[in-house]
């Protein structure tokens, strides 16, 4: 029987304590359970992730771990599967890491259907740089680089995400730990990209987005009786931001992955096949260009 504490490494992590805490605690909790609800072993998942606070999550959690540069988290994952796609392969971000110096690898992995599990932990800023202004925060949002506030307006990572061709589009709220279990487990067992967004408030530099700003406007739209399959519907619930915030499941699709389609990985993955086709001289030659 695999229990959540088998994901648990001894360090300490160094995200901004309290209490309310940083909800990247929240965040990492939740997704031990799932897994091991799933019967997933450590040495079958792979978590990517890029530069920020949220970022250092798989350093705090027992998997196979890559951390590249800022903005490459998906594209770290998606080789990653290609390689070999029997792993159970997620991507780890913050909202710029995703929506913004990613933001092409997010339109690519979308409209591909890579079978990635896609978490952002949406604070809407740059925490782990002091503060700054991200493609999420609200316009008028008062930062250090924005005493003004920003000018511009926010992207709509779910909207963005319908229009892309994203075939799991999900939200959930760090605040309530039972939904990320949930939607995270879903996304987990959906076959192809599933995103999830999380509400996560940053204790240090939002002041705004509260853990209680949040608990008074979030409503989980499959308590409303959403059809998550309707994507006009979809699509109404994705332009709700204020008074009232939808989580759960907006839409989700059963489409062929990229990775079922590639004719070069039927027979088995790549990290297991024997370079019959090429020379002992040959091999030889690819570990000297890669190695």
């Amino acid at each position: 029987m695999v229990r959540p504490t088998d994901f648990t490494v001894y360090q300490k992590p160094t995200w901004c304590p309290g209490s309310p805490a940083c909800g990247d605690f929240m965040i990492l909790g939740a997704l031990k359970v799932p897994v091991a609800e799933l019967g997933l072993l450590p040495h079958q998942i792979l978590i990517s992730s890029g530069i920020g606070c949220g970022s250092k999550l798989p350093d705090y959690m027992k998997v196979n771990g890559f951390q590249g540069i800022h903005g490459r988290a998906l594209a770290l994952a998606t080789g990653a599967g290609l390689a070999n796609h029997e792993l159970v392969v997620m991507a780890v971000t913050g909202d710029g890491d995703g929506y913004g110096i990613g933001g092409n690898h997010f339109l690519h992995t979308m409209r591909r259907n890579h079978n990635v599990t896609h978490i952002v932990e949406n604070n809407q800023l740059y925490a782990l740089t002091k503060g700054q202004y991200s493609p999420t925060s609200n316009r008028g949002f008062v930062t250090k680089t924005s005493p003004l506030g920003a000018i511009e307006p926010p992207i709509n990572p779910l909207a963005l995400a319908l229009a892309s061709g994203a075939t799991f589009i999900s939200r959930t709220f760090a605040g309530d730990r039972d939904h990320m279990v949930r939607i995270f487990k879903e996304a987990i067992q959906h076959r192809g990209y599933a995103l999830v967004d999380v509400l996560q408030p940053c204790i240090t530099f939002n002041k705004l987005n509260t853990y209680d700003w949040y608990r008074a406007r979030v409503f989980d739209v499959e308590e409303e009786g959403h059809d998550r399959g309707d994507k006009s519907a979809a699509w109404e619930l994705a332009q709700l931001w204020g008074e009232r915030i939808p989580i759960g499941v907006l839409y989700q699709e059963e489409r062929p992955t990229y990775e079922d389609q590639e004719i070069g990985l039927q027979a088995g993955p790549l990290v297991k096949r024997e370079l019959k086709e090429l020379t002992p001289a040959q091999v030889a030659t690819l570990k000297r260009e890669f190695i």
